[in-house]
């Protein structure tokens, strides 16, 4: 009896279909936009380091600032006094002295002008007319009548220009140009007395004087070179010991400086 066997039947596995390659393009856009936004947030936190940094810079400026202001404002207190100083002891002497007594103490040449001195005219060679202009001349600065006083001394210098009192002449129409704001009439009288009468007693007091017009005016550099001037070549005068602390001030604050003393 045959038997009956079913025929084999060869059964093959497929792979399963791949599936297409989809980039999850919501995926990619959602870590870009991380991306960026760590990147904004990494560039405002390297702006805000660099303005703290600056802040703090200017901060440290701001203190150097106030500190100097501090000093310069010290310096401005102990300029006034002194400068008040100053000007009561000329009022003593003012009130006290006559002309001849306050020109016999201002202050002696230096052995360096000694050559200078011996070819300077001498007292002797004062008229009595131009002793009585000058006196006259002086009466007006003593009462204050400032105005007459400059054309009084003005009147002096011209009609006697070649006594031992026209230097003194033009160093009091600087005191009274200056006293009364006329800062380039001030400069051209004490610059007379300095180039004209080098051998004149006055000259310390008016390079120093001219060295505070100069200031006035806003010029620091020819201020300073002129205050150590009369530090240097007239060390024994009365002008050397007057106050030079001022000399490295910028011409801003020896405006305020003056100001502030007009105003005191």
């Amino acid at each position: 009896m045959r038997s009956l066997s079913a025929p084999a039947v060869r059964i093959t596995s497929r792979p399963p279909p791949q599936q297409p390659l989809v980039q999850d393009l919501s995926d990619s856009s959602n870590s870009n936009s991380s991306f960026y936004q760590q990147t904004q947030r990494q560039e405002a936190s390297s702006g805000n380091l660099v303005l703290f940094n600056q802040v703090q810079e200017h901060q440290q400026e701001i203190q150097q600032l106030r500190g100097q202001i501090e000093e310069l404002r010290h310096q401005l207190e102990q300029l006034r006094r002194q400068s008040q100083q100053q000007y009561l002891d000329i009022e003593d002497r003012l009130m006290s002295s006559g002309p001849t007594q306050i020109e016999q103490s201002t202050p002696a040449v230096e052995p360096e002008a000694a050559e200078e001195v011996v070819n300077a005219p001498s007292r002797s060679n004062v008229s009595e007319d131009a002793q009585a202009d000058y006196q006259a001349a002086f009466a007006h600065v003593q009462a204050r009548r400032f105005d007459e006083a400059i054309a009084a001394f003005d009147a002096f210098v011209t009609d006697h220009p070649d006594t031992s009192l026209t230097a003194n002449g033009h160093y009091w129409l600087g005191e009274l140009y200056a006293a009364e704001g006329e800062l380039d009439a001030a400069d051209q009288a004490f610059s007379r007395v300095i180039d004209d009468y080098s051998g004149s007693s006055k000259v310390p007091d008016a390079i120093y004087k001219l060295g505070l017009v100069k200031a006035r005016k806003g010029e620091a550099e020819l201020s300073r070179e002129l205050l150590e001037r009369v530090r240097d070549d007239y060390p024994q005068s009365s002008a050397a010991g007057l106050p030079m602390t001022f000399a490295p001030i910028s011409g801003l604050i020896f405006l305020i400086y003056f100001c502030f003393r007009e105003s005191a």
